[in-house]
């Protein structure tokens, strides 16, 4: 098992037993989403936000510049991708669901969330993990390695609900490639949850009233 990532936490309340798992983005850290926690209008129900901090390495899109990243972009491209460094971030993103579990959060009551190249790793991690999930939700993002899931995809998770959400004006991971995702999902028999917004590579307002909606669901049962 990979050692534990430091991360921020925040607690909704006292021993919670419900947790969300939030990766950020290429060259943020854990402080990202972490602000964000009371806007979503939760349930009185105590709840742990988990921000771990992705590890610091060599980015190759940018010039071998060192950053925040939970695999290297090698190009702006599908041909070519960082399965190596997909594969550690999935194990270390296994170690915090182990570490959850002991805090006593079942499999069942955990989501897993992730933007940009955390949703990645949030979709690659859930899919083929063992054990029925709560959630994943997956902003502004792509699956990878897309052409092992068929064979790697967890029999547990095949009815998981999966949010995916991104801005129409997307620089970074264009609509288009979003939206391949979601096809390749749907015809493994995955039903993700779709939603755009007119915004580029972020956020905005109404996505957060629709991701508050959406843990309100999968959590509150």
């Amino acid at each position: 098992m990979s050692p534990l990532l430091d991360a921020i936490e925040f607690e909704t309340g006292k021993s919670p037993r419900t947790s969300v798992i939030w990766l950020h983005g290429l060259g943020a850290d854990g402080n990202d989403f972490a602000p964000i926690v009371p806007e979503l209008d939760l349930p009185r129900k105590a709840v742990r936000f988990v921000f771990p901090h992705a590890p610091v390495r060599a980015v190759t899109i940018n010039g071998g510049m060192r950053m925040r990243a939970w695999y290297d972009i090698l190009d702006a491209t599908v041909r070519h991708e960082d399965e190596s460094g997909i594969r550690a971030s999935q194990s270390s993103v296994e170690a915090l669901i182990a570490r959850e579990k002991e805090r006593g959060t079942p499999a069942g009551s955990l989501v897993l969330a992730g933007f940009s190249q955390g949703g990645a790793i949030a979709l690659h991690t859930g899919l083929r993990h063992p054990e029925r999930l709560a959630g994943i939700m997956a902003l502004s993002t792509y699956v990878p390695l897309g052409g092992k899931l068929p064979a790697e995809a967890g029999a547990a998770n095949r009815d998981v609900p999966i949010f995916m959400a991104h801005g129409t004006y997307d620089p970074i991971i264009p609509l288009a490639r979003a939206e391949e995702s979601r096809e390749r999902l749907t015809s493994l028999g995955y039903r993700p949850e779709w939603h755009e917004y007119g915004m580029p590579h972020s956020v905005c307002p109404e996505e957060l009233v629709d991701i508050g909606a959406w843990l309100r669901e999968v959590i509150a049962p």
